[in-house]
């Protein structure tokens, strides 16, 4: 299983009417026929993982690169299964800009018209969790700005979400399975896919951050007053050369709210801290920058980012052709839609696309 992060290249245009009316129904008949073949919980890891969700994209009629795959392929899936999740058992939530902000309403509206055994207020958390730890605990120049939330009847869940560098016109995708994930804040995505790593990137995340995560979370619990007081002296500290972190990114005086707000809930680990309304990523680099200069609890700048996506090239570039990976992926795919109620032509015109990737097929 590898699941984890994508870069990909942005380009202009956008799916047209038509296409995108085929891929609802494509989409809709891949979900139907994986979740009734091997399970919900088989579409949910299959999605989480950054390569099957890259030929899903492809297979809908995108190239391997094109703009758009990520938000137009969840939101295909998304609407193709409308109406249809209680039957499936499998729920999808979230989406694109505003429609990320709803998530929480919506995975609670799905969660009850399921009558579900267990508690909403665990998914809406976890959702909560994975957006904040991809775009304030890990920094890497990504700004999210897509996120679509799965789940089960389970309870089992997983996540597909989406940030943009604008200085480099880059998206990254990152992915998430709760059920191979040991820990919101210790390395939890199980694999990582990108294209490029990132010179320096602040990863609380990763197993190497352990004590700066505790470091951080203790800095909090004793008050704003001793850590306002660090950071009003800041400027005339010798700052480490190791990292990117300066005086000149700091507002000592700019989220004494945000502190105040982190000291009163006391929390119990770094978890706790990350979901303090208004902590973003500067109020934790600052506390981080806290946390090492007093206790010397250093965190980890290593882009998790580890292995390049897809499922590879016959010239080993980026990456050798993952076999078994890529003959799954076909034979479910094609099995699903063998089995799909979509037209013949409709039919013909899907396999005729994965003939393309694989010319056994």
């Amino acid at each position: 299983m590898r699941t984890g992060v994508a870069n990909l290249p942005l380009h202009s245009g956008k799916a047209p009417r038509w296409l995108f009316e085929r891929m609802v129904g494509l989409a809709g008949c891949v979900a139907e026929m994986i979740a009734g073949e091997y399970g919900p919980e088989t579409l949910l890891e299959k999605l989480s993982d950054p390569r099957w969700f890259q030929a899903f994209g492809c297979v809908l009629g995108f190239d391997w690169h094109s703009s758009g795959v990520t938000t137009t392929a969840c939101g295909a899936l998304k609407e193709g299964i409308k109406g249809r999740e209680n039957d499936l058992g499998f729920f999808v939530a979230g989406g694109k800009g505003g429609a990320s902000r709803k998530t929480p309403d919506q995975i609670r509206s799905l969660a009850d018209a399921a009558a579900v055994s267990f508690d909403a207020e665990s998914l809406v958390k976890a959702s909560r969790l994975s957006a904040k730890v991809d775009n304030t605990a890990l920094q890497d120049g990504y700004q999210l700005y897509h996120h679509v939330f799965c789940f089960t009847r389970s309870g089992a869940w997983g996540v597909v979400q989406q940030g943009m560098n604008d200085a480099t016109s880059y998206a990254r995708r990152y992915h998430w399975f709760s059920p191979r994930m040991p820990s919101f804040v210790n390395e939890p995505h199980s694999g990582i896919a990108s294209q490029s790593q990132e010179k320096s990137a602040l990863n609380m995340v990763a197993a190497d951050s352990e004590a700066s995560r505790l470091a951080v979370t203790q800095v909090v619990r004793e008050g704003p007053r001793p850590l306002s007081a660090e950071l009003a002296g800041a400027e005339s500290l010798a700052l480490p050369g190791h990292h990117w972190i300066s005086a000149e990114d700091l507002s000592p005086r700019g989220f004494q709210k945000t502190l105040l707000q982190a000291y009163e809930s006391q929390p119990s680990g770094f978890e706790d801290l990350l979901l303090v309304k208004g902590m973003g990523p500067k109020a934790l680099r600052a506390l981080v920058l806290v946390a090492e200069l007093v206790h010397g609890a250093k965190p980890s700048w290593r882009d998790p980012a580890v292995y390049s996506f897809a499922h590879g090239g016959k010239d080993g570039i980026p990456h050798p052709v993952d076999r078994p990976l890529y003959d799954a992926t076909v034979a479910t795919l094609k099995h699903a839609i063998e089995s799909s109620k979509l037209g013949n032509a409709d039919k013909l015109a899907a396999i005729r696309r994965l003939a393309s990737f694989w010319p056994d097929v």
